[in-house]
């Protein structure tokens, strides 16, 4: 498999593709009788770190989801690389290039690291692909190669993060999808971890964002959009809604 372009390489040649890598348009999503998602319309380039923010219960987790292929939409569009994708199965979606990282982490407990790793490899056949990319996940993660043999169960909140993200990245995503990574976990390690996320994007992968942490993701992402029960209020550059009085009022303690 070519390696993804880089996003500096696709900022410099001017590649943004000119539609949208991925494309929400006015999905309806139900939970029962709950109307989870309202009519709701995003879309993210190729290079981009696009956060959703927004209070608990708001239904970014359930947007996540809804594009993985975990729940289908009764109205509108989504669309990845031109192909519709709603009401694809999930390990399908992952074959199409959208992993994403839970909320929670959900590694398997019981597993190894490395078990964990090669699972997150199961839809590909490549196997010098597969090495390249396990070894970029040590660069990017020296913990988890020390640890590898070692259950997973066993590692702290913040190594299980990292675990969850290196098993996502190895199913090679073109978009990858992160649901709260800073959840429970410590302020600097909240800190390595958005660090990270910013050379996951840098070398090649599109990240859409989900995060309570809305100071950490505008700070690091391109847009925003934010998220109020199931309707999107407000969208604009990260810096225009880390600026905006109602934003830090909401979400930013001030």
């Amino acid at each position: 498999m070519s390696r993804v372009r880089s996003t500096e390489e696709v900022r410099k040649a001017g590649m943004y593709m000119a539609e949208p890598m991925l494309k929400i348009d006015n999905i309806d999503v139900y939970y029962g009788a709950i109307h989870a998602l309202k009519g709701i319309s995003l879309e993210v380039k190729e290079g981009e770190i696009v956060t959703l923010i927004g209070a608990n219960g708001a239904g970014k987790s359930t947007t996540l989801r809804t594009i993985s292929g975990l729940l289908k939409p009764k109205t509108g569009s989504i669309t990845f690389l031109g192909q519709n994708i709603e009401g694809v199965r999930a390990h399908e979606i992952v074959k199409k290039g959208i992993s994403q990282v839970p909320e929670g982490r959900r590694v398997f407990a019981e597993m190894t690291v490395m078990e964990n790793l090669d699972l997150g490899a199961f839809v590909r056949k490549d196997k010098a692909g597969i090495q390249q990319d396990l070894k970029h996940v040590f660069e990017l993660f020296p913990r988890l190669e020390e640890r590898k043999n070692q259950s997973a169960g066993t590692l702290s909140g913040g190594e299980q993060q990292m675990l969850a993200m290196g098993r996502a990245l190895m199913s090679r995503p073109k978009l990858l999808l992160l649901d709260e990574p800073s959840m429970g976990l410590a302020p600097l390690l909240i800190k390595e971890i958005f660090n990270i996320i910013v050379d996951i994007n840098k070398s090649g992968t599109t990240v859409l964002l989900v995060e309570q942490n809305a100071n950490m993701a505008l700070s690091i992402a391109n847009r925003a959009y934010v998220l109020e029960t199931g309707r999107i209020t407000l969208s604009g550059s990260a810096k225009e809604l880390a600026a905006s009085e109602d934003v830090r009022k909401a979400y930013l303690g001030g």
